[in-house]
């Protein structure tokens, strides 16, 4: 194994001790003669889908055997992995800031000729652009499924009601007082969980934020208290239609009222519909974008890759590793995974989606989405809870002021790294 950068091997620094080592793949051929790819996943709970998968996949390939694993903390356990130099041969992980680092310490090989590429919605081969630290050549991960972000609203309470869908702020705006004013509540939201305090924010920042604002700041071209102003001054403004104290609801506490009848929206994403339904199976649930700027034109949709495979720069059977991207990517499998986990699907071409997603599909479709905000975020600088804290504060200037200087503080060596690149490549620079 070629060595790895030091300093980002040094974020995985003390997982060792954790203990939570897999069993290695070893040699690339097993003693029945057969290729053995072994893959790691993140998303346990997705577990039944991936084991239905690699029984399909051995039962159907005579000279390649597939081991899928779907560990409980698995990115901890991939980073410890790669510490002992025990890489599996495909990892499934996010679109978020640790493909980023695995990529900037090249640890993931490029496929640009992997031809299955050529049929994934470009939106989703941008967004995986622009998770690059360093823009480099070539193509790293195969986008497979994504989620949508925005407001689940019950679509009964909407119809009984007569209540029409949002397209503007001022419209969401009206829409939150008539809902209040029939004696009903508009929003619920479970603050006391401070990573939900990112589902509106995410949300809303497709629309009043750059979608590169994290990389325009690292390069000195702007700054959050100028770009997330509006965005910080009008997530305040969501509070008066939300229930009292929502810092002392968790996220299972607010799926369960709207579940209950007790909110007309949620402002969360799709992956909070199995939850929901686990309270209340026939609850009738669809969504919409959420409407956080004055256009109806300029709405976008937040969809972020939950779900993406890259092959490992040390997977010694790459053409093997090919082929389990193109059984992964067939599209009764894709449907699978769909099914078992209400995704929207990276690949091109006739899906079912799950009926919650009917008020988003337009947007799918035309691939009009970008990222979550936070995929940018690096976790020490702990941005949930932030929120969470300026939600209760609500000092706008203060907290932009924080933002800007925590950011910097938590983001030195990425920084000074895009500014070295800067110097030597000018601004737009050359690829390396």
């Amino acid at each position: 194994m070629k060595k790895r950068k030091l300093s980002v091997i040094g974020i995985f620094a003390g997982l060792l001790s954790a203990g939570m080592i897999l069993t290695g793949c070893g040699d690339s051929v097993s003693d029945n003669g057969k290729i053995k790819i072994e893959m790691v996943q993140y998303k346990p709970e997705a577990v039944k889908a991936f084991e239905k998968m690699e029984e399909k996949f051995n039962a159907s390939h005579d000279d390649i055997e597939l081991t899928i694993e779907s560990p409980n903390e698995a990115m901890t356990i991939l980073k410890t992995r790669f510490i002992k130099e025990d890489q599996p041969d495909i990892i499934g992980i996010g679109g978020d800031v640790n493909y980023s680092n695995f990529l900037d310490a090249d640890m993931l090989t490029d496929i640009s000729d992997f031809e299955g590429l050529n049929d994934i919605k470009q939106a989703y081969l941008d967004i995986d652009k622009n998770l690059e630290f360093i823009p480099r050549d070539g193509v790293y991960a195969v986008p497979y499924a994504a989620n949508a972000a925005g407001i689940l609203y019950n679509k009964d309470m909407f119809e009984e009601n007569g209540w029409e869908i949002p397209e503007t702020w001022e419209e969401f705006l009206t829409l939150l007082d008539t809902i209040q004013a029939s004696g009903q509540q508009p929003l619920y939201f479970g603050f006391k969980d401070t990573w939900t305090c990112l589902a509106p924010w995410n949300a809303m920042a497709c629309d009043l934020a750059p979608a590169d604002v994290c990389q325009q700041v690292n390069r000195g071209a702007t700054t959050f208290s100028e770009e997330y102003r509006e965005l910080a001054e009008k997530i305040l403004q969501l509070l008066p239609y939300a229930q009292e104290d929502p810092y002392a609801y968790s996220y299972n506490d607010a799926c369960t009222a709207f579940a209950r009848g007790e909110s007309a929206m949620y402002c969360i994403g799709s992956y909070a519909v199995p939850q929901i339904k686990s309270v209340n199976p026939e609850m009738n649930i669809d969504s919409f974008v959420f409407p956080a700027n004055d256009s109806a034109d300029g709405q976008i949709l937040n969809s972020g890759i939950d779900l993406q495979f890259c092959v490992m720069e040390d997977c010694q059977e790459k053409e093997a590793a090919y082929e389990v991207l193109r059984f992964m990517l067939e599209d009764e499998n894709i449907q699978i995974y769909l099914d078992d986990q209400n995704a929207v699907p990276c690949k091109e071409g006739e899906f079912q989606l799950p009926s919650m997603l009917d008020g988003m599909k337009e947007y799918i479709d035309a691939g009009k989405m970008t990222d979550y905000q936070d995929h940018y975020y690096p976790t020490e600088m702990a941005v949930d809870a932030m929120i969470q804290t300026y939600l209760m504060e609500g000092d706008t200037d203060a907290w932009l002021k924080k933002f800007d200087k925590d950011w910097t503080r938590y983001n030195r060596d990425l920084i000074r790294k895009i500014q070295d690149y800067q110097e030597e490549n000018g601004e737009g620079g050359n690829k390396r």
